[in-house]
């Protein structure tokens, strides 16, 4: 079973004054140098000591922008209860077993059951799963976090959310896309959308118009070029899917092109971002697997095949058969076979295979490696998360 101990832990009382008199005799760049390596959840037990290691702390974070050794994996759980959420740091994955940590979450009393929107920034937007209704900001680590305020009621809605940052406007936007359901719901008929921009530091959500698509629910967009990318639902009379993207400086949304050939003319794939580029993962038939990554943004042509990935069965789910637990989990439910999780520094690729195991595959051998944590929940949804020290309202200034 995971570990009940909530994060942040400190095992033991610091000598304040001893310790910051070291650190002050060291140069400020092999400081920045020695901090710059550690993970987050060691770096914010340096930034809670005192003031002067809390300001070294935030400048080495501004220092190393999107440091790789702030990236952690967060697992994201809602079984047997309630929604737990757990991180592991990001580890360079060797035989050495690591375990996952639980992460406290303030607001769970007010939102027991929720979905992960997204992570950006530093922060993880997570939405009521039950009614709706609420939408919270938070960062895990400094466990700051921000409830926004509802929007108007619509009965009997499905809901598509999405949150990113945009690179020139320096603004963090939540998107909620709202469909209202006509009275021919069984045929997939929705009479009414609405799109709603939310900007933090704002004080209430704009109404910006209605979307043309209807798009697929369940899914965490990717967020690339100041964009929020999803996959439509497929038309009645028409097989193929859109990708459709939401710029979040102009506030339009604008179809992806895809390209006139292969398998991204079919219905089933999900995106991702791999090397900073929109990357689209295509379900073939066995359990394969196929990755087009677009090279270039927007450019039709950019778009190329860059892995095949075989089929292939982890030992946890070979355990599946006699367990009947994911019947109560929402996650598993709504879960893909297998999803691409994101691509290491050693061209690895993360593979999550029905909520329920993690997978390494190696795009130059073709070979699986099963992974696994200490503690790690029987069923989760993986997010890529990289860790920040920053407040919610260091974005509003």
């Amino acid at each position: 079973m995971p570990s009940n101990s909530a994060f942040p832990l400190h095992n033991k009382k610091p000598n304040l004054h001893q310790d910051s008199h070291q650190i002050d005799n060291l140069p400020h760049d092999l400081l920045l140098h020695i901090l710059s390596r550690l993970p987050i959840s060691s770096l914010i037990q340096f930034h809670s000591v005192c003031r002067s290691w809390r300001l070294l702390a935030q400048h080495t974070q501004d220092f190393c922008h999107k440091n790789d050794n702030f990236r952690c994996l967060i697992f994201h759980c809602d079984y047997p209860i309630r929604n737990q959420l757990y991180f592991v740091d990001f580890p360079p994955f060797t035989q050495h077993k690591y375990s996952v940590k639980r992460i406290f979450t303030p607001f769970a009393a007010t939102m027991p059951e929720y979905d992960v929107v997204g992570s950006c920034n530093g922060f993880l937007c997570l939405s009521d799963s039950l009614y709706n209704e609420k939408l919270f900001v938070y960062n895990p680590f400094t466990r700051d976090y921000l409830e926004l305020p509802k929007t108007k009621e619509i009965s009997n809605p499905d809901v598509v959310c999405g949150v990113g940052f945009h690179p020139e406007t320096k603004q963090l936007k939540i998107v909620k896309i709202v469909y209202s359901r006509g009275f021919r719901r069984i045929q997939r008929r929705f009479h009414h959308s609405e799109v709603q921009v939310f900007t933090l530091g704002s004080s209430d959500w704009r109404s910006i118009g209605r979307i043309n698509h209807h798009l697929a629910q369940g899914q965490s967009p990717a967020v690339v070029n100041g964009r929020l990318h999803w996959v439509s639902q497929p038309r009645r009379y028409h097989l193929g899917r859109t990708i459709v993207s939401f710029d979040l400086a102009s506030e339009e949304f604008i179809d992806i092109p895809k390209p006139d050939f292969g398998s991204l003319s079919r219905c089933n794939y999900h995106l991702v971002i791999l090397n900073d580029c929109l990357s689209a993962a295509v379900y073939c038939s066995h359990g394969k697997m196929e990755i087009w990554v677009m090279k270039q943004y927007g450019v039709k042509e950019s778009w190329v095949k860059s892995f095949n990935i075989g089929s292939y069965m982890p030992k946890a789910l070979k355990q599946e058969a006699t367990e009947m637990s994911f019947k109560v989990s929402k996650i598993a439910l709504r879960g893909r076979i297998v999803r691409v999780v994101c691509i290491l520094n050693s061209g690895e690729i993360l593979l999550e295979y029905r909520n329920r195991a993690l997978v390494l595959f190696n795009p130059n051998t073709g070979k699986f490696k099963d992974v696994s944590f200490e503690g790690i929940p029987n069923w989760f949804q993986t997010v890529v998360h990289f860790g920040s020290l920053n407040r919610i309202d260091s974005l509003f200034e």
